[in-house]
């Protein structure tokens, strides 16, 4: 059982000759992370959510690796360059107005065959048609479905307000005018369902919140199990689906239950940020941390470190905070929280931190933390193994 204790003393042997700010991951950690994504898959791939990763090395990584296939984009830029870096099959799950990035697909098979677009709107067809230029290639379109739970009549609802399109025969029709268009093809459907995938069920110290989570998860996938089936038979009536993509790390065995779904997609699970330590079907272990320095000793009990205030994205509060992690024992000061320049952490333990010394802390969510770092330290034990960059060292900041 490897304990946070051994980590800290790992991490802190590994990077000893490397100064503070700076940010890890683990591969033992990371590849335990990708089996156990693998095993609850059962067998379907798994399709790597690069938002959630944000280091182009570690994509190649874990697409190495029996079980995952394919990559799942957040904006057209970022398709386009991976596409040119050598992935073949990435699915650009959010829709895009960049117009330019449509230009460059509609005018290169090869980005064209490698790519598929989101689209739930005839707006968006007419953007793309506006944006071609003299581009013919055919664009490979994936329908979204909404997959929100709705409640008394659609007077309550619980999940993402993500595509227009519910019913299957709302999205048969989409299909049926995308297939009609000169320039298009239906490929795929998406159907996100993050209020199942991206909620915990398990919150610590809060068990009739939990209770009341799991209540609604379970009403919810019934739901969307029989909806989700129905519209994926509507729509392969009109279309030859080469996948049908559901699903996040939180969801991946209720997911691939549903004989509709062909894959599934995932990525935070691969790091393990703190919003998924509140899940009953499985638990991770964290693989990504970024260190701050001990700068400061202002009485006893309390230390301050460098910087740290990563605001996860979301709504605002407490859990959008990264957390001090190592040492055990710290916590943050109420009055300030985590700061833009620096962050006092309080408890006994701070006692025993010099200066210099480093704080490790887990971020809220996956892939953000590495827009605040150009390069990510890769350790295996005890050792850094490799430097690589992450999006940001290599110049890309796509959103």
């Amino acid at each position: 059982m490897v304990t946070p204790s051994a980590d800290r003393t790992r991490y802190d042997r590994a990077t000893a000759q490397l100064d503070a700010p700076l940010a890890i991951v683990d591969l033992e950690a990371f590849d335990a992370n990708a089996e156990d994504l693998v095993r609850r898959a059962a067998g379907k791939p798994i399709r790597v959510a690069s938002k959630s990763v944000r280091v182009r090395a570690l994509l190649e990584r874990v697409l190495r690796m029996d079980g995952f296939q394919g990559i799942m984009s957040f904006t057209l830029a970022e398709s386009i360059w991976l596409a040119r870096a050598g992935f073949d099959d990435i699915l650009l799950a959010y829709p895009s107005a960049d117009r330019a990035g449509y230009a460059e697909l509609a005018a290169d098979p090869k980005l064209a065959r490698a790519i598929s677009v989101l689209l739930d709107d005839p707006a968006q067809l007419d953007l793309i048609d506006a944006a071609r230029g003299a581009g013919t290639e055919e664009i490979r379109v994936c329908l979204e479905l909404d997959t929100a739970l709705h409640l008394l009549g659609g007077r309550i609802r619980i999940g993402a307000r993500r595509s227009p399109l519910r019913t299957p025969e709302a999205l048969a029709g989409f299909a049926r005018l995308v297939q009609q268009r000169d320039g298009f093809r239906v490929v795929g459907l998406m159907a996100y369902e993050g209020h199942i995938a991206g909620v915990g069920d398990s919150i610590a110290g809060r068990p009739f919140r939990s209770r009341m989570v799991q209540l609604m998860q379970r009403t919810a996938r019934a739901e969307l199990a029989q909806r989700r089936a129905e519209v994926v038979r509507a729509v392969r009536e009109v279309a030859e689906l080469e996948f049908v993509n559901g699903g996040g790390t939180g969801s991946v065995e209720s997911t691939v239950a549903e004989d509709a779904v062909t894959e599934v997609a995932a990525g935070s699970g691969l790091y393990v940020p703190r919003l998924f330590d509140n899940y009953r079907s499985f638990h991770g272990r964290p693989a990504a941390l970024f260190a701050q320095p001990v700068v400061r000793r202002p009485g006893v009990g309390v230390v301050t470190v460098l910087g740290g205030g990563y605001p996860a994205s979301g709504a605002a509060g407490a859990d959008r905070s990264p957390v001090p992690y190592l040492p055990q024992g710290l916590r943050y000061d109420s009055q300030e929280g985590a700061g833009e320049v620096q962050t006092p952490l309080l408890g006994s333990v701070a006692d025993d931190l010099l200066i210099g010394d480093k704080v490790w802390f887990r971020h809220a969510k996956a892939g953000e933390l590495f827009e605040r770092f150009a390069e990510v330290q890769l350790i295996e034990g005890a050792q850094v193994v490799e430097t690589v960059p992450t999006y940001r060292g290599e110049g890309r900041t796509f959103l």
